[in-house]
C-alpha cells in the first residue's frame, strides 16, 4: 500500500490528509477497482469498501442526474468510468484527484 500512496502527488496527498477537506469516494471507483481486481489487472484489497467506511470518507452513489450528464459530455475521453467521474464532479461541484490530463478538458476542477 505504501507504493500506492507514493504514486499520489504531494499536493493531492496533502489535501487528502490535511483534514479540512471533505473526502468523497465515488461508487464508480469501487466498481472499477472491483472489476480490475477480479480480472487480475489490479492488486487491491478485497475489503476496500470496508476500509473506506472505517476511514469515514463520504461514499458518493451514482444518481440518475450523473448518468444523464454523461450523455451530454463531449467525447474528449472515452473511458466510461472516467466519464462518469467527470459527470459527478461537474454535477456536484467536486474536485477530481487524478493524474489523467484528458479529464481537465471538461472544465472540472482537477487536483494533481
Amino acid at each position: 500500500m505504501a507504493n500506492d500512496v507514493e504514486r499520489i502527488s504531494r499536493p493531492a496527498r496533502e489535501a487528502i490528509t490535511r483534514g479540512d477537506h471533505r473526502i468523497v469516494v465515488s461508487a464508480v471507483v469501487i466498481w472499477e477497482v472491483a472489476i480490475k481486481r477480479r480480472l487480475g489487472k489490479l492488486d487491491a484489497p478485497t475489503d476496500l469498501l470496508e476500509q473506506l467506511e472505517r476511514a469515514a470518507v463520504d461514499l458518493l452513489p451514482i444518481t440518475a442526474r450523473h448518468a444523464d450528464r454523461v450523455g451530454t459530455l463531449p467525447l474528449h475521453h472515452r473511458d466510461p468510468f472516467d466519464r462518469l467521474l467527470i459527470a459527478q464532479a461537474d454535477v456536484d461541484g467536486f474536485t477530481l484527484v487524478t493524474a489523467d490530463d484528458a479529464m481537465g478538458d471538461y472544465g472540472v476542477d482537477i487536483l494533481w
